[in-house]
């Protein structure tokens, strides 16, 4: 005796047959007997009988039948890494926020949060799928037409409340790192979407992501969202005037080069923020230092072991100025600005070979008559060519030019307004990496390298919801590193080792949870999260 499932495509009903084999002495070969039992219920697997079976049974059978009715809907779903997430909201006061900023909503946000960090990169599509086995805030499924109103309903509003809220928890004695990165999109009807070059080289449409990011806390707490073709340069303005917006008063910023201009500078020193930046070495008052402490530049008492750089510095004055509309004047006045500038051997002979190579490179283009519009300027500066019917095209090298880049080989230099140690600003800028590491997770596991969407609010809620995955992420891996647990597992693997702690629900009870290892136990205490032993650590099942 064997259970048979047969899908009506007219209905879309899946019934469920009990077949019987038995011996045909007449046509002399098994034949089998089907009895419908039931139906089949696609999210949990069970079989519940049809409404007419079912009444002649209730009939037949009355105390068979009342004693079905008492059983409760129980179930067993995974939830140790879920509890983590818990736990990690409550402590970040994630979950306060979002109930405070989304009431209706807080549960499905953090639920499709979970289903982003857990199963890595797998689409949203198979939320379903993952709901029915793991234990998470909302509960239930939710299906593709409402994960979309949950996206396109998440408003500007309650997002700034929800990033108020957030920077109001993070240390203002902190840097913030602020970087941004490109997102690639085949959507024609998202009106920020650009053509260009994004940041992994691809020529595609696209939008740019920008971050800011504490170094301490290791957590983000904003973004912006921007047209694929604004270059990072033009958004720190922007930024100083939407942190007002959001009440914070004092903000310490670190961030490249990329972002480093003279209009840059005059704004944070107009906001009165501290900052440490990145600096291009070709910048006057870079260059003047170079030329200055170079004959003693490599002196042993300027190396520092730690980092492998020689460092030194030097207080200067930025030409500061900032226009008056009420005077209808321009106030300029030195600001006090310090220069730290490092020199790294080791760079020093890549970027010469790099250079080697480029110029190889340009002086081919010269020759063989096929330049590049873009490299006009590198061509005047280093070249003069000349072509005559005869001798076909010449190309002379400006050897004065050439000795003044190589002159800046293995330099950078860092500017800031607060910060007066080299050693200091340089750890607090490779801090900065933590960005870097963000936009990977938000590209990579997050899967959020092309956007799939086709309107504006539901990117802006999409990008809202894998945010707040973000927060969680950031946390884990912050406390990994601190804890030094990246020595015994990886991002995944730490998920996976809670992951299969399972949990019995019970309508009217508190879940009872299957066996939590020491070793389960010694991760949650890391994370600084109790593991899981009462409903009361949870808010997953809500």
């Amino acid at each position: 005796m064997a259970q048979v499932r047969q899908l009506d495509k007219r209905s879309g009903i899946t019934y469920v047959y009990e077949s019987v084999a038995h011996w045909d002495k007449e046509k002399r070969q098994s034949r089998a007997v089907r009895k419908l039992i039931g139906r089949l219920d696609p999210k949990t697997g069970e079989v519940h009988p049809t409404d007419g079976r079912g009444k002649r049974r209730r009939d037949m059978f009355p105390e068979e039948a009342a004693s079905h009715a008492q059983i409760p809907n129980i179930k067993r779903r995974f939830a140790g890494a879920t509890c983590l997430f818990d736990g990690i909201c409550r402590t970040s006061g994630v979950l306060e926020d979002l109930r405070r900023c989304f009431p209706d909503e807080w549960d499905a946000i953090l639920s499709v949060a979970y289903y982003l960090i857990i199963e890595d990169s797998n689409p949203l599509s198979r939320f379903g799928r993952w709901s029915a086995t793991h234990r998470h805030p909302l509960g239930g499924d939710l299906p593709s037409q409402r994960s979309s109103e949950l996206f396109a309903g998440i408003s500007e509003a309650q997002r700034m409340e929800f990033f108020r809220l957030q920077a109001k928890r993070r240390a203002e004695d902190e840097y913030w790192a602020f970087d941004s990165t490109s997102i690639s999109s085949y959507s024609e009807t998202l009106e920020q979407v650009k053509w260009g070059r994004n940041k992994d080289s691809e020529e595609l449409p696209q939008i740019n992501l920008a971050l800011l990011f504490g170094e301490k806390s290791g957590l983000p707490f904003y973004y912006r969202k921007l047209p694929g073709n604004v270059p990072d340069v033009k958004t720190v303005v922007s930024l100083l005037k939407e942190t007002r917006v959001l009440g914070i008063e004092k903000m310490n910023l670190v961030f490249d080069r990329g972002f480093c201009s003279y209009e840059n500078v005059n704004s944070l020193f107009t906001e009165h923020r501290k900052f440490v930046t990145g600096a291009n070495t070709s910048l006057a008052i870079v260059r003047k230092m170079i030329d200055e402490t170079r004959p003693t530049m490599r002196d042993f008492a300027n190396y520092n072991d730690e980092h492998g750089v020689y460092a030194a510095s030097q207080t200067a004055s930025w030409d500061y100025e900032r226009k008056r509309p009420y005077k209808g004047d321009v106030l300029k006045e030195d600001r006090r600005i310090y220069v730290h500038l490092f020199f790294n051997p080791e760079r020093a002979v890549e970027d010469e070979t790099a250079f080697n190579r480029r110029m190889s490179e340009l002086r081919k283009e010269l020759l063989s008559g096929t330049r590049v519009a873009g490299h006009e300027k590198a061509y005047e500066r280093f070249f003069a060519a000349a072509e005559t019917p005869k001798r076909g095209v010449k190309v002379a090298c400006n050897d004065a030019a050439m000795a003044e880049a190589r002159a800046r080989f293995g330099y950078f230099a860092l500017l800031s307004n607060e910060v007066k140690d080299p050693i200091a600003a340089l750890e607090i800028y490779r801090n900065k990496d933590v960005v870097e590491k963000a936009f990977s997770d938000i590209k990579g596991r997050l899967n959020c390298r092309r956007t799939l969407v086709s309107s504006e609010r539901s990117l802006d809620g999409k990008l809202f919801v894998e945010f707040v995955a973000l927060i969680i992420l950031s946390y884990i891996k912050k406390h990994m590193q601190d804890a030094k647990l990246f020595h015994r597992y990886t991002l995944q693997g730490l998920i996976d080792e809670l992951d299969v702690i399972e949990c019995l629900e019970v309508p009217g009870r508190d879940p009872i949870f299957g066996e939590v290892l020491q070793r389960q136990v010694e991760i949650y205490e890391a994370m600084g999260v109790a593991a899981p032993k009462t409903a009361s650590l949870c808010v997953s099942g809500i």
